[in-house]
This record gives structure tokens, C-alpha cells and sequence, in this order.
């Protein structure tokens, strides 16, 4: 299959349905709504909503369907809120995303954090809409909820980001840098996964396999970008690179160079598609995106 065409139409779908479920910035406060979408429209590649419609793809259903798409938006507002508090100044201190000025650039720190507080709580209200999601049992919807709120949490995203902060500077080990990436970058990829399966009714073996897969990728993800901090193309990237590096952040590459992160990156991949052997050709996006995850350029 032509993976490019299925991740271009799979983010149409969801721009589309983020622009009917967000209020416009005609809407009040309507400083508030332009900041939100500033953000989420920025031209981010929906990775994570991405993998929970194929998820619910590889696992029962036949195509996008309209009431996955609540949670997989959801899932696109929470990753923008950690990148919007990311860019601050006393997070990374970053001027530019994806080619474009930080939040905090453009409507101030203040407003920026705002707009990150009220894209997470917008996420949850969404998710709990049952009127968009008549397809779905409310205990399968409350399962889903809980799983995403504890992987973007204390326990899981947030807790990450903690761990990274606190190990700026410090001497470099390879534990605790798997421990902070598992939970920072890795927490939200696998349940992407996870609430896409789950919302299709998945097999626990299924359900178990994607987990095991979601984990590897997760890591794959984040061993890429830290690669291409050190030799990517900043134009391509949208944002300058070196940043790791001036920050003394642990990252693979300099714990373990270059050369030996490309290598764990795909021991990582070969590992995580023999996690999908159990599926048939509906887990194709899902093979594909792992290699994609390993060869991106941006």
C-alpha cells in the first residue's frame, strides 16, 4: 500500500473533524480559541490519532470510523497542549515548531499556557461526549478515558517530562533514559494504540500484541528525534537543531552515538513488526509506520 496517500487522507479526516468539534475563534473568549487552534493547526503530522485508527483498523474495523474519531482528536489536542508547555521558556525554551513561531511567541506566555490548560481539558470533555459515539458501550468509553488520562499524567507523559527536566546535566544512564522516554514520549503512543484497539472490541491477544508493539515504536520515535537534533535539517524540521546538546539533555546519541542509536532504532523495528504477526493485511499502515518512524526526516 501507498503509505503517504494513507497517512494524508487519515490526517484530512482528522483536520476535518477537529475543525467541527473545536469551537472557531469566533467564539469567546476568541483569543483563547485562535491560540488553541494557532497550535493544533500548525501542520502537525496527527502521528498519535493516526495510530489509533489503525489500531481500530488492524483490529475489526474496515475504515475510519465517525465514532473513533472523538477519541483520536482527543488524543491530537493532548499532544498539542505538551507541545505548546514544552516550548516555554522554562520547559525547552523554544522560538519555533514546525517551522512556525511557538505560542508563546505569538500571543505571550500567559495565553500560551492557557491555551495548553484548555486543550487537555478540552480532550476529556470530548471523549466523554457520548452523543458522537453512540457506536460505543460507555464502559468501553470510560476504559479508554482512564487509560488515556493515566498515560498523560503523573504516571506517564507528565511524569516523563519531570524526569527529563531533572536530568539536565547530570551524568548519562541508559536505565534512566529509557525510564523517561517509556513514559514521556512512549506513554501516549501506546495508548493510541491501546484506545483504538480497545474502541474496536480487540481480542486481549491482539490488544497485548499492539501494547508490546506500541512500546518498541515509542522508543524508535524517540530515538529518531533525538538523532535528528544532532544532524537533521533544521529547515525541514521547522525548528533549530543542536538544542539537546546545549541543554545537556540524556539523549541516545550521546549516550550511545550515533551510529549505535541507528542500530537499537531498528533491532527496535524488526522486533515490534514481529509483534504484529498475529494480524492480517489490515495491520499494514501499522508495519509501515514503524519503518517510517525509523526513516523520517522530520
Amino acid at each position: 500500500m501507498d503509505l503517504n496517500a494513507y497517512l494524508k487522507d487519515r490526517k484530512q479526516r482528522i483536520d476535518e473533524a477537529i475543525d467541527r468539534f473545536l469551537p472557531g475563534d469566533d467564539s469567546l473568549p476568541a483569543d483563547l480559541f485562535k491560540a488553541m487552534r494557532y497550535s493544533l493547526f500548525a501542520g502537525g503530522k496527527r502521528i498519535r490519532p493516526i495510530l489509533c485508527l489503525a489500531a481500530a483498523e488492524a483490529t475489526g474495523r474496515s475504515d475510519v470510523s465517525e465514532s473513533i474519531l472523538p477519541v483520536a482528536c482527543a488524543l491530537e489536542y493532548i499532544h498539542t497542549y505538551s507541545l505548546i508547555h514544552d516550548d516555554l521558556p522554562a520547559m525547552d525554551n523554544d522560538d519555533y515548531r514546525r517551522g512556525n513561531p511557538t505560542s508563546h511567541k505569538v500571543f505571550g506566555e500567559a495565553l500560551a499556557i492557557l491555551a495548553g490548560d484548555a486543550l487537555l481539558t478540552e480532550a476529556f470533555a470530548l471523549m466523554a461526549r457520548g452523543d458522537l459515539q453512540p457506536e460505543i458501550a460507555p464502559e468501553t468509553l470510560l476504559k479508554v478515558i482512564s487509560e488515556i488520562a493515566t498515560a498523560a499524567g503523573a504516571f506517564g507523559m507528565v511524569g516523563g517530562q519531570v524526569d527529563d527536566v531533572k536530568a539536565e546535566g547530570k551524568p548519562g544512564n541508559l536505565d534512566v533514559l529509557n525510564q523517561i522516554h517509556s513514559r514521556k514520549t512512549g506513554a501516549m503512543i501506546v495508548v493510541s494504540l491501546r484506545a483504538g484497539a480497545i474502541l474496536s472490541c480487540a481480542s486481549e491477544s491482539h490488544l497485548a500484541a499492539l501494547t508490546d508493539y506500541g512500546h518498541k515504536i515509542g522508543l524508535v520515535f524517540q530515538i529518531a528525534d533525538d538523532i535528528l537534533n544532532v544532524e537533521g535539517d533544521r529547515h525541514l524540521l521547522g525548528k533549530n537543531t543542536g538544542s539537546d546538546a546545549a541543554r545537556g539533555k540524556m539523549t541516545f546519541p550521546t549516550l550511545l552515538g550515533l551510529e549505535n542509536s541507528r542500530q537499537k532504532a531498528c533491532s527496535l523495528v524488526e522486533d515490534a513488526l514481529g509483534d504484529l504477526e498475529l494480524f492480517d493485511s489490515r495491520a499494514m499502515p501499522l508495519r509501515l509506520l514503524a519503518r517510517y518512524f525509523l526513516e523520517r526526516r522530520f
